[in-house]
């Protein structure tokens, strides 16, 4: 088992909060739990145990948007333009996979079926009727 971890104070947590959030923000980065629980050697589990408002009170600031960027801030058109390949690529790659996992679903279905009919035709005595057999067949 392994001991407890020191927890700090919560004024303390809340004062490292405060100042960790405007060095994000004056950064142009956005703050994480993890990262705070980090200063604290804490893990993310932890501090989220212990101070559950204060990583709401993270994750609301990390949903916030930045503020304005400036024009050297902004992406080229050329980062837009591999930004949204690079996110279509993952959601082809996605679709592929589920595809195939979607195939080798239906199959095994098939297989199942076949083995499934051929039990109830066994039980039922169902007698099949080769058509090729009868006389009269060309």
């Amino acid at each position: 088992m392994s001991r407890p971890a020191d927890v700090p104070a919560e004024p303390h947590v809340r004062r490292v909060l405060d100042q960790y959030v405007n060095e994000c923000h004056d950064n142009g980065t956005r703050p994480s739990v993890l990262a705070l629980a980090a200063k604290f050697d804490l893990s993310n589990t932890t501090f989220r145990r212990h101070f559950p408002d204060l990583a709401k009170e993270v994750s609301a600031a990390r949903s916030r948007p930045s503020p304005c960027p400036t024009a050297e801030m902004r992406p080229s058109p050329y980062e837009v333009l591999a930004a949204r390949n690079a996110k279509l690529r993952r959601a082809n790659r996605m679709l592929n996979e589920n595809l195939q996992f979607a195939a080798a679903q239906i199959q095994r279905l098939a297989v199942d079926n076949a083995r499934l009919r051929e039990a109830l035709e066994a039980i039922s005595d169902v007698t099949h009727i080769n058509r090729a057999s009868h006389p009269g067949h060309r």
